[in-house]
């Protein structure tokens, strides 16, 4: 095999709570990973004479700063073997934004290597691996629905496809993870996922009462832009919505996909709107 072509999907959160600190610098959290397959980066691994990284559509850096390029450098390392491979990543995840577009290429490229070049690596290891990148990038390595803890690296696969559609909107505001982090206060209280899947099915009247994301308070009072999406998506018919990740982009669950394109085409043109509608 000389080439490998690999959608990297975006994920929302349903629900983010920060536990505690950690000893590390790093957080305790629970959340609820859910992947978005139709929102994805496109990606390309091909054999080459050394190693070159093109980025399109994206003004995202090109080297070191990159998480796919710091993917390929931890292979090598590891492995001691010299990945001279041409990737090329396509950008429609929107960088920043919460949902998940950097750690999911990261966890691509270290699963299309690990084949191109036969490294042999099993999902334990590229778990191991994908932790030193970030700590969403081993939720992409297989990316099902799951519920994580820890860093939100130890997760706990569940029976859960929804079947509505998902309006996901990003204003174009970029929060850094790390203010975001820096901003939280923790709660140090862990929310029971299993109580919001009743027959493989969400449970909505108790996700509006009871599911919350901790980043909110900080984005919402820093950016108000982005608690006005909220607002808007609840003010138009969504039976359940919250920010995802550390923000900005927020999302909207519908009933009917009728309801979810109009409110789709209410926000301002200059925002980055995606309708996710992987059943129908």
């Amino acid at each position: 095999m000389k080439y490998i072509e690999i959608k990297a999907p975006a994920k929302i959160n349903i629900g983010l709570s920060v536990i505690s600190k950690r000893p590390d610098g790093y957080h305790n959290l629970s959340t609820l990973f859910y992947p978005i397959n139709d929102l994805f980066d496109l990606m390309t691994f091909e054999l080459s004479e050394s190693f070159s990284f093109s980025c399109s559509n994206s003004n995202l850096p090109q080297d070191e700063g990159n998480l796919v390029v710091k993917a390929k450098n931890l292979l090598e390392n590891i492995t001691g073997k010299k990945l001279s491979v041409k990737i090329n990543l396509q950008k429609f995840i929107p960088s920043q934004a919460g949902l998940g577009g950097g750690s999911s290429d990261a966890a691509a490229t270290l699963i299309s290597l690990n084949e191109l070049f036969l490294l042999g690596l099993n999902n334990e290891k590229l778990n191991t691996l994908a932790l030193e990148l970030g700590s969403d990038v081993p939720f992409f390595i297989r990316a099902l629905p799951a519920v994580g803890s820890s860093r939100g690296e130890i997760l706990d696969m569940i029976d859960l496809e929804i079947e509505n559609p998902i309006l996901i909107v990003n204003p174009g505001i970029n929060i850094s993870t790390h203010d975001a982090f820096h901003n939280i206060k923790p709660k140090n209280s862990i929310l029971n996922y299993s109580h919001i899947i009743r027959d493989g099915r969400l449970d909505f009247d108790f996700m509006r009462n009871n599911i919350g994301n901790d980043f909110e308070e900080y984005a919402f009072r820093e950016y108000p832009e982005i608690a006005a999406i909220k607002n808007q998506l609840y003010n138009e018919g969504a039976v359940f919505s919250l920010m995802s990740g550390s923000g900005s982009s927020v999302y909207g669950i519908f009933e009917n996909i009728e309801l979810a394109e109009k409110t789709k085409n209410n926000f301002p043109k200059n925002y980055f709107c995606y309708l996710s509608t992987p059943h129908h």
